[in-house]
């Protein structure tokens, strides 16, 4: 079974993305001072140094980075554009999606493959908000989700647009959960399925800590 590629390129292998890359036709016209002194501005410079630094400005003491950190990080980065800051259960999850050792706590290397993964779903989504509303349609989700790689049955995809869409539209902050869970769940799948061929055997506490975690 050929599973999606996902992070650079709108998830699509083969596709690199630098860290920080900007989404051609936005702009954050941040004022001076709009951000706090700690927490640098989205930019689309960033090396590993500058990173780091990023990084270490919301980690706590223990080099990690838990939800409310993350969630303060990244709306002060500006990170989500113009569209609406990721909600706190956005954030959970997230972390759930790169928290491989279940501490509950973001590693500076995982910061960086979110925020590389950030960058391609935020790529994704503006380009079916091709009016910038800040929400995209039941058939433009599907759509994206089919550029990022995935090849879902329709039901499977009448299922997703239902769950993360509220009044017939997609947020982003909605889309990013979205993606997140998508992500996290095919990697779960992924690591068990030694065959690549789309089955597994699961037993129930691994399925637990599988999916009640994201």
């Amino acid at each position: 079974m050929a599973y999606p590629g996902y992070g650079g390129g709108f998830g699509i292998p083969g596709m690199p993305m630098q860290l920080g890359q900007p989404v051609p036709g936005t702009s954050l016209n941040l004022p001076p001072g709009g951000h706090q002194p700690h927490c640098p501005a989205y930019s689309d410079s960033y090396t590993d140094v500058s990173m780091w630094s990023y990084f270490t400005a919301v980690a706590g003491q223990d080099g990690g980075v838990d939800a409310e950190e993350l969630q303060r990080c990244l709306t002060q980065s500006g990170i989500s554009g113009t569209y609406s800051p990721f909600s706190l259960e956005t954030c959970r999850i997230m972390i759930a999606m790169l928290d491989r050792d279940y501490t509950g706590k973001m590693g500076f290397n995982e910061f960086k493959e979110l925020w590389a993964a950030l960058n391609a779903w935020k790529q994704n989504f503006m380009a079916v908000d091709q009016d910038r509303s800040g929400t995209v349609e039941h058939h433009e989700l599907s759509q994206a989700i089919a550029v990022m790689g995935y090849r879902l049955s329709p039901q499977t995809l009448t299922a997703i647009v239902k769950r993360y869409s509220k009044n017939g539209r997609i947020f982003f902050d909605d889309y990013v959960a979205c993606c997140v869970k998508l992500r996290a769940l095919t990697d779960f799948f992924r690591r068990r399925d030694h065959l690549q061929q789309g089955f597994v055997n699961f037993i129930y506490q691994d399925f637990l800590q599988g999916t009640m975690t994201i």
